[in-house]
């Protein structure tokens, strides 16, 4: 009996340590900078892990170009196979989701998935003039770069090209059952364990897989890149720049306040990085600059509001024009730019207004405040000086005419402590 269970717990420890494993990611969302470094350093753990294969659970809307060529180049240069899995059911490899399926290893599907749509969108204003051709040929010459790189992905892994190419050019999207009737997709997988049943024993990269039964490793996003992951939207770039616009105005307008500028600071720092990242439009920016000068002008010109409201409009356009609207992926939702447009010229008008006007009224305290006031002699004043009594405090002065005691006085000039006086009336 002894031997029998010493022979069957020999057995578990040996198929525990011979068992497989197999790492999933999961990617749910745009494309960005944060999911580029995700998944190079998720390839890089499964590598260490000597995992069979790394399962990236992939839906996506698309995202940036420039994060998709870094996915695609760890994709070919990794000696783990990366297996792209368009699920759940529902999901869409849309636009850099295309590229990044067509790159994989392995390419699946859950049923009632799509792929496609990945012909590129430019980010920029209306053309107008002579902007015109130049924006075509932009757009030509990043369409013509597309179709040539999904070419060269979709031949490297033995795709049908055609249809990659009609992607790009034509926007074509199709189902999971069409993708593997033409061959630009592997298999269609149920769920996760149906997808690792359908690679055990397939040869990927000259490695046989070896899935069936394999654990199954997640690997989280780290906290940095969870954060960056919802930093790098639109919609926060827009609000980062409001606080920056708010914090480092209200910090001029109002000297040693201190929190409104260390705020707008950082904020501005968080705009500027997510500008280099994001596709923002200069023409959208400048009139967004152009409606804080026509609010700031409103306050030193009388133009009865002329300024403040060419500001609104200024603002609601640029805002409108800050991301391409075509694009859902970087669409600025009217729900933050009405809000944003309103809050912003009633933050010029009431506050900063009222703060710049406070600064421009007479000062109402100090010594300045006492001249052409006019107070009695308590001796008599001549060039030698004298003294007299006001606001509660003793003071010496000084007058080019003599002036009696008792006498009224109004108050010429304040010279240091002294002050100049001259006789009422005179």
């Amino acid at each position: 009996m002894r031997i029998v269970c010493s022979l069957i717990l020999w057995l578990f420890c040996a198929t525990a340590v011979t068992a497989e494993k197999v790492c999933l990611i999961k990617i749910d969302g745009a494309i960005g900078p944060a999911t580029a470094s995700y998944i190079s350093r998720s390839i890089d753990e499964a590598r260490t892990q000597n995992a069979q294969c790394l399962v990236i659970q992939l839906n996506t809307p698309g995202g940036l170009l420039d994060s998709t060529q870094i996915i695609v180049q760890s994709f070919l240069g990794s000696t783990v196979p990366v297996v792209v899995y368009v699920s759940p059911t529902g999901a869409t490899a849309t636009s850099a989701g295309c590229f990044i399926t067509v790159a994989a290893s392995v390419a699946a599907m859950a049923p009632a998935t799509t792929i496609g749509a990945a012909h590129p969108v430019t980010i920029g204003g209306i053309p107008s003039g002579g902007e015109e051709k130049t924006n075509d040929t932009m757009k030509q010459k990043l369409e013509n770069f597309s179709v040539s790189y999904i070419e060269a992905i979709a031949g490297r892994r033995q795709r049908n090209v055609e249809w990659a190419k009609s992607a790009v050019k034509e926007s074509a999207s199709i189902s999971a059952e069409k993708a593997l009737q033409l061959k630009v997709v592997d298999l269609i997988a149920a769920d996760l364990p149906d997808l690792l049943k359908q690679l055990n024993g397939r040869t990927v990269d000259g490695k046989t897989l070896k899935t069936a039964g394999a654990k199954v490793a997640e690997i989280k996003m780290s906290p940095s890149e969870r954060v960056f992951q919802k930093l790098w939207r639109p919609e926060v770039m827009f609000v980062l720049m409001l606080i920056a616009i708010y914090g480092i105005i209200g910090e001029l307008t109002t000297p040693g306040a201190i929190l409104p500028g260390v705020v707008g600071a950082i904020a501005l720092v968080l705009a500027l990085y997510l500008a280099a990242i994001l596709p923002v439009n200069v023409t959208g920016l400048a009139l967004i600059a152009l409606a804080l000068m026509l609010f700031i002008f409103d306050v030193y010109a009388p133009t009865h509001g002329v300024l403040t409201v060419g500001g609104v409009i200024s603002f609601l356009i640029g805002s409108l024009m800050l991301f391409n609207r075509a694009d859902p992926l970087f669409r600025l939702s009217l729900n933050y730019i009405i809000p944003a447009t309103l809050i912003t010229a009633a933050f010029f008008v009431f506050v900063i207004g009222k703060g710049l006007r406070a600064q421009l009224m007479p000062m109402k305290a100090g010594a300045e405040t006492m001249i052409g006031k006019t107070v009695a002699a308590l001796t008599p004043i001549d060039l030698r000086g004298g003294r007299i009594f006001i606001e509660g405090e003793y003071w010496n002065a000084v007058s080019d005419t003599p002036i009696e005691k008792d006498q009224a006085v109004e108050i010429a000039a304040v010279q240091g402590l002294t002050l100049k006086v001259k006789a009422k009336g005179k």
